[in-house]
Order: C-alpha cells, then sequence, then structure tokens
C-alpha cells in the first residue's frame, strides 16, 4: 500500500537525519516522461500523471501538480495519506511555502541532486536559506532503496536517422553548436537532455515509451564529442554514423569524465533547467561554468524545409487515420460495442496502416461524458465506459511517423448536443480560430498571445487550467521548448519555423469536456511585414475535420465562418484523393459549408 511505502521511506529519512524528503517527476535527465525505471513518485505516490511532485515530511505528505490532473490526482490519491495541492490557483499552497511552513529552523529537506535541475535547487534553496532552513544532497536515491522489483533500463538499440528526414547532417549541427559555444566563450557543452542529444546526433532510440529518445549525455568540445550511452545500444551503422565525430563511452563513465573536466581549465556551457544539480556538484573545481539555455534547444525549434514537408506529409497520413475513424464510430457506436478503450485501440490500428509510422506519440485519451473533462484522462479496465449514441467524446491522439509527429484533439457529439454543449464548443472555436488567424509583430512570445484563444471563454465567465499551445518535435518529444502558448511561458519570443498545437478547451466536471487541437506553424507575414517592422503569422499544418453539429454559426463572426470554410475546403481536398469512394462521401459531409 502507498502508506506502507511512506512509513518505510520515513525510516530512510531518520537515517539520513532529513526531516522531509522530495521525490519529483523528472529523472536525471529532467525529462517530462520518464522510462519505466525511474518513475519513482508514480510508485510512491499512485499518481500516474507526467506532471507532480511528493513532498513527504514526518507527519504528512503533499502532491503538487497543474490543471491537466487536477480531476485524476484526486481520484489516484484517495486513501494515500498524500494531500493534493493545484498548483496555479491563488488560493493554493506552493510547495516552496508549504515545505517552509512544515520544517523548523535548521531543520533539512533531502533530496537526490540527480533528479532536481541546477535551476530548481537554486530556487528551492534560496527559499529554505530564508527560512533558516537546509536543501540535503543525498546521492543515492531513497526511492530506489525500497522499491525493490524496480524495471532495469532499457537496452532498445539506436537507429540512425536518415537525412532525408532529419535535413541536416550530424557534422552541420556540431557546426552550428559550436559557432554558439564560440561566442559564449565556451569550450565544452554538456547536455543531459534526451531530445536534444537525439536531435543532435541525428538518431532516435526506444528508451521511453512514446518518445523516440535513448538514455545518455553529451559533452560537445571545439574539435570533438563525447556519447555516453550503453555500448549495447550501437549497431555496426550507428557506430559508422558516430566515427571521427563523436567518440562513444559507456554511460557509466559519465561520472569519471566529470571528474576529468573538474580539473581542468575550461569553460563549460550547462542549461540550468535541463542539467541536473549534480552534474554541476560534480564539476565544482578548476572550470569556470556558463549557465544558459542550451543553443540546442533553440536550433531543434526551428525546423528546417525538409522537417516541414514531414509534418506536412505525416500529418496527411494522420488525418486519412483520423477521417476513417470518425466513420468506424459512427457505424459502430449505435451498435453497442465500443468503448473508451476499444475506441483508442481501433484508432492505433487505423495509423498504423499508414506510412512512415512508428508508434503513438502520447497515450490516447479517450474520453467519453464525464471523462472528457478529466485534461490527460487515461482509460483503464476499472474505468472504461461504453460509448453511446449521446453525448460528447473527446480524443487526444497523436502518431510518431518517421518524418513527424502528431498530436490532434477532435471533440464529437454522438448524439444531439445541448444548447450548453453548443454554446462552449462553439466558444472554444472561436478562440481556436483566434489563434490560427492572428498575425504579430516579430518578438511577440506565445504568452502575449494566450489571452486570445480565452476571449471568447472569458465573456462567458468561463477558462481553462492549461495552456493553450506546446511546442512539438519533429519525430522527438511530443512536448518540446523553449516557446509555447501560455500564461505560465517564460516569454521566449516566437520564430519562422516553430511548430506548436493550438489547443484551447472547455471542461465541466462529471459531464463533458471539449477541445479543438491542431498543430500550427510559424511564418513570415508577406503581407504585413515592412523593413521597419517584420511580421508573423499562423500556418495550420493538421487536417482534419470539426465536428459542425458542435457549432452554432450564429455565434461566428463573417470572418470565422470564412476561416472555418476555407479550413474544411483544405481539409477536403488534401484528404479525399487519400480515401475510398465512400469515406469520401464522408468527409464531404462532415466538412459541409457553414
Amino acid at each position: 500500500m502507498i502508506s506502507d511505502r511512506i512509513t518505510a521511506l520515513r525510516e530512510l529519512m531518520k537515517r539520513e537525519g532529513v526531516q522531509a524528503y522530495l521525490v519529483p517527476s523528472s529523472d536525471q535527465h529532467q525529462s517530462e516522461y520518464l522510462p519505466e525505471c525511474w518513475k519513482r513518485r508514480k510508485w510512491l505516490s499512485g499518481f500516474t500523471g507526467s506532471a507532480g511532485d511528493v513532498v513527504v515530511t514526518m507527519d504528512k505528505a503533499g502532491l503538487w501538480t497543474d490543471g491537466r490532473y487536477f480531476i485524476q490526482a484526486e481520484e489516484q490519491l484517495k486513501s494515500s495519506g498524500i494531500v493534493l495541492y493545484k498548483m496555479g490557483l491563488p488560493d493554493s499552497l506552493k510547495m516552496e511555502d508549504w515545505i517552509a511552513s512544515e520544517l523548523k529552523e535548521g531543520q533539512k529537506l533531502g533530496v537526490d541532486p540527480k533528479v532536481l535541475s541546477m535551476e530548481s535547487a537554486s530556487g528551492l534553496k534560496r527559499t529554505l536559506k530564508e527560512k533558516g532552513m537546509v536543501l540535503h544532497y543525498i546521492d543515492s536515491n531513497l526511492v530506489d532503496e525500497l522499491w525493490t522489483d524496480r524495471p532495469s533500463p532499457s537496452l532498445g538499440p539506436v537507429e540512425v536517422l536518415d537525412v532525408r528526414y532529419s535535413g541536416e547532417s550530424l557534422e552541420s549541427k556540431l557546426s552550428r553548436i559550436r559557432k554558439k559555444m564560440d561566442e559564449k566563450g565556451c569550450t565544452v557543452h554538456i547536455t543531459g537532455a534526451l531530445d536534444s542529444i537525439a536531435w543532435t546526433l541525428n538518431m532516435r532510440g526506444k528508451d521511453i515509451e512514446f518518445n523516440p529518445v535513448f538514455i545518455s549525455y553529451l559533452s560537445m568540445t571545439k574539435d570533438g564529442g563525447v556519447l555516453f550511452i550503453d555500448p549495447i545500444k550501437l549497431d555496426a551503422k550507428s557506430k559508422k554514423h558516430l566515427m571521427d565525430k563523436v567518440v562513444v563511452r559507456s554511460y557509466s563513465e559519465f561520472e569519471a569524465y566529470l571528474k576529468e573536466l573538474s580539473e581542468k581549465e575550461v569553460k563549460v556551457w550547462l542549461d540550468p533547467k535541463t542539467t541536473n544539480k549534480w552534474t554541476a556538484l560534480k564539476l565544482e573545481g578548476k572550470p569556470k561554468v556558463h549557465q544558459e539555455r542550451s543553443p540546442i534547444v533553440d536550433l531543434k525549434s526551428v525546423k528546417n524545409e525538409v522537417e516541414l514537408k514531414g509534418f506536412r506529409d505525416s500529418l496527411v497520413v494522420d488525418g486519412v487515420a483520423m477521417v476513417r475513424y470518425f466513420k468506424w464510430l459512427r457505424e459502430n457506436v449505435p451498435k453497442g460495442s465500443v468503448t473508451e478503450i476499444s475506441a483508442a485501440t481501433k484508432l492505433e490500428e487505423l495509423r498504423k496502416e499508414g506510412k512512415h509510422f512508428v508508434g503513438l506519440s502520447f497515450t490516447t485519451i479517450s474520453g467519453y461524458k464525464g471523462h472528457g473533462a478529466i485534461i490527460h484522462y487515461d482509460p483503464t479496465p476499472e474505468t472504461d465506459v461504453e460509448l453511446k449514441s449521446e453525448g460528447i467524446y473527446l480524443v487526444d491522439s497523436g502518431g510518431q511517423y518517421m518524418n513527424g509527429t502528431t498530436d490532434i484533439t477532435r471533440t464529437m457529439a454522438l448524439g444531439p448536443p445541448t444548447p450548453e454543449q453548443i454554446d462552449m464548443f462553439t466558444r472554444v472555436l472561436k478562440g481556436h480560430i483566434a489563434i490560427a488567424s492572428l498575425r504579430f509583430p516579430k518578438g511577440f512570445s506565445g504568452k502575449q498571445l494566450d489571452a486570445f484563444a480565452r476571449k471568447a471563454l472569458w465573456d462567458a465567465g468561463k477558462n481553462y487550467n492549461h495552456g493553450t499551445g506546446h511546442g512539438i518535435g519533429h519525430y522527438l518529444n511530443v512536448h518540446e521548448g523553449p516557446m509555447g502558448i501560455t500564461p505560465r511561458d517564460a516569454g521566449v519570443p516566437l520564430s519562422a519555423g516553430n511548430v506548436l498545437s493550438n489547443e484551447p478547451g472547455y471542461y465541466k466536471e462529471n459531464e463533458y469536456g471539449i477541445r479543438t487541437e491542431n498543430l500550427i506553424v510559424v511564418v513570415k507575414d508577406e503581407e504585413f511585414s515592412t523593413p521597419e517592422q517584420e511580421f508573423l503569422r499562423f500556418e495550420t499544418l493538421t487536417l482534419c475535420p470539426i465536428d459542425l453539429s458542435l457549432v452554432d454559426r450564429k455565434m461566428l463572426t463573417k470572418e470565422e465562418r470564412k476561416w472555418l470554410n476555407e479550413y474544411h475546403r483544405l481539409v477536403r481536398r488534401k484528404l479525399s484523393r487519400k480515401l475510398d469512394p465512400e469515406t469520401r462521401a464522408f468527409l464531404k459531409e462532415l466538412t459541409r459549408k457553414v
């Protein structure tokens, strides 16, 4: 039981002389989605969401997560003794403040420095120090001592991504990274961010479900590089690909390498958001440390023309699967044979038939009626329900293709929708169109654009507890920085070539959820740009019908109706030739003029 695990953890805390212990959701690579062997917070708390940190004291325990998981966390934490704290709400106590309120002066918060980023460690240490408390690093992870049947790390093979998909050679990428290093006077750049490593090396792996990355560290110097990885993952092709550019050393040798560096007069670039505190501690000595966002993060976020073509091609394949799925739902839901899980399974089967399909990009969110209000709902055999010819169904899904990554959400009425549902769906659609058709000056960030997506909901006194858009990788992680469209964005300016999601929503607890999500790419606005001021706009990439039975035409402006009709005309033109005659007629009906 969860309570037994927490009790056992408290015994280890006594041994270490700490009065509180932090178990974040991250691993030593600061990954959002983790390999099974490092899902420590999930094992300790029973909460399965991708974001959430647990703190245990000698008599209390709390978990902090964001709006995507409020409903899910409340359900999964029942009887655990762990109290849920809802991040982002004005009356919810922040984790740092809660720790400071629970500990006494001089007491210690213990944490494994490998699972805490440099940035998080700095902020936490500062907050505790102000209260006279101590952040205490423990090299051995206490959860690992208790988790006796912990899975072993993956030994999945690493594959080379051909330049016909990546659009840029390994040599070119290393050259561009070294140029950025030179500008900062850095002789070494170390990254543990797995998607950054995969992008840089034009390689993909299988170590984390849905994310084609591989467990490793990468160090780049002015004239070389070292990849720290379990060598068993590399075949002859991979070794040849890296030859004369990057030396391969065992993953277990990374600590010894840091010790070697610590004795040299070098300047090392570390990204404080993605580098764990343990790495920084091991480098204490002669090196100078330059702390700044990794140049790889920005380079990776600007997609080249080959990558963008890959996105467009994969989204045609994805759109065909979605239209076939909608037709399958219409034909099978009335028969009474479809559940949330079987529907998700069918969608995966249809995607598998598509060209260059590798796997899903995340667990399909298949939520009927009240389950649709659980923003990141993951149906289980215990929660699975049958879809019927009534109510609203929300499906958020995506695929990994050799030439792109997809992420799409559609909300469908399986029976006659209520006036309230039509009103809310149309308001969400208005917000979606507002972002899709927005034109804005270069230099603006997603944080400055987010409110456009929410205005129609705000006009009705409604809102949603998640960001409007996230960056997305190219055959990589479905969530990618540094940019986003969210009130909590760091304010990173959007650049031409950034690919993001556009996904406003509305959720009525225990009744229904609404979200409409397309992928969009930032492009230069040739019409509005002048020599004095460059403007940007979004181009919608996703090709899939939007359920018109949920749209109140009268609530849309003339410009919004024009956008919707033009979008559906594009969907019809791009997908029709890929469909059989019967499905083509079905698509024509779904994309009729409003």
